[in-house]
């Protein structure tokens, strides 16, 4: 993995990385194929779609300790509007 300063950063990312003119925070972080094949997979195919080569990693949770756990996550889901969750290879969905 290779980290660039976010500041270094301008292109297409720039809108999801400021809000207000201000930097939003975090830190740039490139994958290859051959160090995580399904998640470089993943941002390819979302580049394909949006023509946005990149995805926003955030913390991911709701006014509590960061979700580090599967259970974590579904009761995240469960207390947000979060529409889907991934899981390894399950989907969860929350109806319409």
């Amino acid at each position: 993995m290779y980290i660039l300063g976010i500041n270094a950063y301008h292109g297409d990312a720039a809108a999801a990385l400021v809000k207000d003119g201000e930097l939003v925070g975090g830190r740039l972080q490139t994958v290859t194929r051959s160090a995580n094949e399904r998640f470089y997979d993943l941002i390819d195919r979302f580049y394909k779609v949006t023509g946005v080569p990149i995805v926003l990693n955030t913390s991911f949770n709701e006014n509590e300790p960061i979700v580090c756990t599967p259970r974590d996550a579904i009761d995240c889901f469960l207390k947000t509007r979060i529409d889907v969750l991934y899981l390894g290879n399950c989907v969860v969905r929350r109806e319409a």
